[in-house]
């Protein structure tokens, strides 16, 4: 029984793997004619060679002149590289120490080169294959790059089978650049006043990440010790930030009889007397916890770290205003959603007019919306989220701008929430979308920023709405 078993699924495998030369090669098949599928599957197809060990000599002979495409799979310490030469026509996959061996792999590189077109190809894999890139560069090479995505759906069509491996995985960029479907990618420096912005909007979005982490834990140990503040000033206000370094709880506050004077010296617009009233009155009478020794200098220690992230976040946002002056992408986008936001969106998705459509501007950002859906059940749309998630907390930063009052957006995003039974979660994403197809006309085409053209058609109802909010 057994036996009969091993015989079954050995030729039900030779049928797996067997497919159509037309679904292969796109050439036609006699009818009832299978043929092998790209890779034969041997238990040696994939079986990596270390670079080092790789004698180009004898794999060289009798192809004079042929074409040659190679896909690597980077990873962090190791790359996989495989050979195409045509059509169904594989090397065994090399295997390179990353980055120990790329200087091994770039001289075999140079070697195979010498009198043939020669591709590599890669996936986008982060930082992991800069070094590789420059040094292909530096040595000659043509680099291309192939889309993970395309990478990923092609996997089962290559050899029948779901499954990814890196060899497996080199060997399908590889036939994907042969087959065209992968697209220069060299190495390239950015000048010096890009480099710079770069580095701001980094330091600015991390330095708003601390901010707001330290406030979150600021938030927490007021709702403990002195609940009363957080219904008179906001966790971010310079005031209560400052209070906090100074005292570290209620009870040193108002034990200060010149804590009134400092309450309005410390914020950049000056506190009412009613409200520094509002403030002390909370502190002495206030209901939170009673504060230790270590509470105290925990308190005091966050207030410390946020107002420091604070002003590094305005000595970024400085420095980047500084360097987008003259600069006539950013100015222009500048003019719609704020300096910052317009320095975040020329880092993460570059100069609006490189993109064909709006519509490829906004897939950039992440706010296009995908589906998914099988048999019976249907899936709600959804934003995709690709790309930074840095340009969409901006975007989002900037939607909530624009639905304040007086603004021409304001009665849409009200109407929109109200169908959605009061959450305008769904109503803030539209506008983000909204707002993207707007900034490519103004960073690409020369547009003038208009909010009342977010949503045309509305106006009128729009007007109405304003009026009798």
């Amino acid at each position: 029984m057994l036996g009969v078993l091993r015989v079954f699924k050995a030729g039900y495998r030779q049928r797996r793997r067997g497919c159509l030369k037309s679904g292969v090669n796109g050439g036609t098949n006699p009818a009832g004619v299978r043929v092998w599928e790209v890779i034969p599957m041997t238990s040696k197809t994939y079986s990596a060679r270390k670079v080092n060990e790789i004698i180009l000599d004898s794999m060289l002979k009798g192809r004079e002149g042929q074409d040659l495409w190679i896909g690597v799979d980077v990873g962090k310490v190791e790359m996989q590289a495989v050979l195409n030469w045509g059509a169904g026509d594989f090397e065994r996959p090399w295997k390179i120490a990353n980055p120990r061996a790329i200087g091994k792999l770039v001289e075999h590189l140079k070697q195979l080169a010498v009198g043939r077109k020669l591709i590599v190809a890669m996936e986008p894999s982060g930082t992991y294959g800069d070094a590789l890139r420059q040094a292909c560069q530096d040595g000659g090479i043509v680099v291309h790059r192939v889309n993970p995505k395309i990478a990923h759906d092609y996997a089962e069509v290559f050899d029948g089978v779901p499954s990814q491996h890196d060899g497996k995985d080199a060997a399908v960029v590889a036939e994907l650049s042969r087959c065209g479907k992968s697209t220069a990618w060299p190495w390239t420096t950015s000048p010096e006043r890009e480099q710079q912005m770069e580095y701001w909007v980094d330091r600015m979005d991390n330095q708003r990440r601390l901010r707001q982490m330290w406030c979150g834990r600021i938030e927490g140990r007021l709702a403990r010790h002195w609940p009363e503040v957080l219904m008179q000033l906001k966790l971010t206000s310079v005031t209560l930030l400052k209070a906090l370094r100074e005292y570290g709880g209620p009870a040193g506050l108002a034990a200060d009889a010149q804590a009134a004077r400092k309450l309005k010296g410390w914020g950049k617009t000056s506190l009412t007397s009613e409200a520094i009233e509002r403030i002390m009155s909370g502190a002495k009478a206030t209901m939170g916890v009673r504060q230790q020794a270590m509470d105290l200098l925990r308190l005091r220690d966050y207030a410390g770290e946020a107002l420091a992230a604070r002003e590094k976040l305005k000595e970024a946002r400085v420095r980047l205003r500084k360097l987008s002056r003259g600069h006539k992408a950013m100015e222009t986008l500048s003019g719609a959603v704020g300096n910052a936001t317009a320095c975040v969106l020329f880092v993460y998705l570059g100069d609006p007019a490189k993109y064909h459509c709006a519509a490829a501007y906004v897939k950039a950002m992440g706010l296009n919306l995908t589906e998914r859906s099988s048999g019976l059940y249907q899936g709600k749309l959804k934003i995709s989220k690709r790309g930074s998630s840095a340009v969409r907390y901006w975007m989002y930063l900037a939607a909530l701008r624009l639905i304040k009052s007086h603004s021409p957006v304001r009665p849409w995003y009200l109407r929109k929430k109200q169908r959605d039974s009061q959450e305008g979660a769904r109503a803030l994403v539209g506008i983000m979308r909204r707002l993207g197809l707007a900034l490519y006309h103004v960073g690409a085409l020369g547009e003038e920023f208009d909010p009342r053209r977010l949503f045309p058609g509305r106006r009128r109802g729009a007007i109405e709405m304003q009026k009798g909010a």
